[in-house]
């Protein structure tokens, strides 16, 4: 049906984190149609799939669609 490879579209090394930064981008993902609602209903969807495939492709785009939507 589809050919699945688990990688990160894009790679992530943080060198120095910081805080203010953090806030600005979480404050871009909340509310009920942000990246973290779309996100929890990916991973709530997951336990409803009708197989196990199914089921981790749901859990891997639901914990890194941020990623994804770029």
């Amino acid at each position: 049906m589809w050919n699945y490879e688990k990688r990160l579209q894009y790679p992530v090394n943080i060198k120095t984190p910081n805080a203010k930064y953090a806030q600005i981008i979480m404050s871009q993902y909340g509310g009920p149609d942000g990246e973290i609602g779309a996100s929890l209903r990916y991973l709530s969807q997951r336990f409803t799939a009708p197989n196990r495939t199914c089921a981790a492709v749901l859990n891997d785009v639901g914990s890194e669609a941020p990623e994804m939507d770029r």
